[in-house]
């Protein structure tokens, strides 16, 4: 298994993922990343949204949900400092969908910029959420 690259998902709550994988994708600040075994050292903000890890021997990926964070690239290694960070079998769309209704509620009865901008903040993190269940149940059929 030469080719493969270290990898670390955790959150503020606790370590989601750690093991050796063939590549991992995320959403990147700037668009998707796909990260492989040598890949060039980076460090970036990461987007809300799913991260795929091909998991060394192992025909299936990992899934985890992050609402945000930074990753940190190696040579041999790849971080996800996730803000929140949720395995995809502990996904709650019902969860996802009331978080979505109360920040697009928050959004129309806003107090001030700072209660938009939080609401903003939390209807992406639960649209992202959305798409990534929507993506996890498409790749169950």
């Amino acid at each position: 298994m030469a080719n493969t690259i270290h990898v670390d998902v955790v959150s503020a709550e606790e370590q989601i993922f750690s093991g050796e994988a063939e590549f991992v994708a995320l959403p990147g600040e700037s668009g998707e990343l796909g990260i492989y075994p040598m890949h060039t050292p980076l460090i970036t903000r990461i987007r809300p949204g799913a991260v795929r890890i091909k998991v060394a021997g192992r025909n299936d990926e990992e899934f985890v949900f992050v609402a945000g964070g930074i990753l940190e690239v190696q040579p041999k290694g790849v971080t996800v400092l996730a803000d929140t960070a949720i395995r995809g079998a502990d996904l709650d769309e019902a969860k996802a969908q009331d978080a979505k209704r109360k920040a697009e509620e928050l959004m129309v009865n806003k107090e001030s910029a700072i209660d938009y901008a939080k609401a903003q903040a939390e209807l992406a993190a639960a649209i992202a959420q959305l798409a990534a269940i929507a993506k996890l149940r498409q790749k169950g059929r």
